[in-house]
């Protein structure tokens, strides 16, 4: 059994053991909102160290201008968000990040109506919007979040008809590529003043992140590629799909498809390199800090790092060289 597959066997009964205690709370979601998990759990590959991200969003009522009322109350909201905060701390979760500040309620609204506007970066709703395409799975409310699902992937399809046969998702692509290139930047800003300790848990965070969302980017940008390399075209349904699959899921999935090829060798490379981040960073955040204080052995993982990003850049280009697509995450 390779280490994804135990990683997996781990994430599926906690998460089934979370949503047993939240079903027997106080609020029903149903037709209102959904809870959605995202990072290590999303992905399915969660250590005992991880903790639980997760992202409310809910409908409204009417689509008219203004502010229309959320079907979810302000009561319903704190009421949901305690128990949350129950249900992890019972079932043995590490303590939110923050104390709790990105539990916050978007609306489906907030998420389709701010697509493509600068304040999309400002409320959080492109992170909510990116990640539940990219690395979620729902916790409650399963016809909602497939709802949401649907609706985010037509906002993002607005200009399909007409194109069926030659559609290339230029807005979806440029917002993958966009939430890479934002953590990249977070991440990196305030290290340089920072005591040696601060600064070695933030190159941690962000070695952590360069990993793990590197391979939820590029590996739903790999499936569009593969797609669009097959059929001229990516449809709506191929991209609920790509979002059925975790992002390890797509690399295998496209390992599969390719079997024998130079794509197949990029992707089960990745996958393997991908294995030893996770390897590597199975250890208690005080015992990774130290780590990062060294060095040497800072060093070492950093040259890992881009091998890794050697081998999903092989990847894409290997997939699809001459196509529109490639083109565009290009130029």
């Amino acid at each position: 059994m390779t280490l994804l597959e135990e990683r997996r066997r781990h994430v599926h009964p906690r998460l089934t053991a979370l949503r047993a205690a939240l079903t027997s709370g106080d609020v029903d979601l149903e037709g209102k909102a959904c809870v959605y998990v995202t990072g290590s759990f999303g992905r399915g590959e969660a250590s005992l160290h991880s903790d639980l991200d997760l992202f409310i969003v809910g409908l409204t009522e009417g689509d008219g201008a203004g502010n229309p009322r959320r079907l979810l109350s302000a009561i319903d909201e704190a009421l949901l968000k305690a128990d949350l905060i129950r249900a992890a701390r019972n079932l043995g979760f590490p303590e939110f990040d923050r104390e709790g500040d990105f539990l916050v309620h978007h609306s489906l609204r907030d998420l389709v109506g701010t697509l493509g506007h600068p304040q999309d970066d400002v409320v959080n709703t492109f992170t909510a919007r990116l990640l539940l395409l990219l690395e979620s799975q729902t916790l409650l409310g399963e016809q909602v979040y497939e709802h949401i699902i649907e609706k985010v992937i037509a906002a993002y399809w607005i200009d399909f008809e007409g194109r069926e046969d030659r559609f290339i998702p230029a807005f979806l692509a440029n917002d993958i590529l966009r939430l890479w290139r934002t953590f990249c930047v977070n991440y990196e800003a305030f290290t340089k003043r920072e005591p040696e300790r601060e600064k070695a848990k933030r190159k941690l965070k962000n070695y952590k992140l360069r990993h793990s969302r590197l391979i939820t980017c590029y590996s739903a940008l790999a499936h569009l590629l593969e797609t669009y390399r097959r059929d001229g075209t990516v449809r709506p349904e191929d991209v609920r799909h790509m979002v059925s699959q975790t992002p390890t899921g797509r690399l295998q999935w496209l390992v599969e498809r390719q079997q024998g090829s130079v794509v197949a060798e990029h992707g089960s490379r990745c996958i393997e390199l991908y294995e030893t981040f996770l390897t590597a960073t199975d250890a208690p955040q005080e015992s990774m800090i130290e780590t990062f204080l060294d060095r040497d052995k800072r060093r070492a993982l950093a040259e890992a790092e881009n091998r890794f990003g050697d081998e999903m850049f092989g990847l894409l280009r290997s997939i699809d060289p001459e196509g529109g697509l490639f083109r565009l995450l290009v130029i």
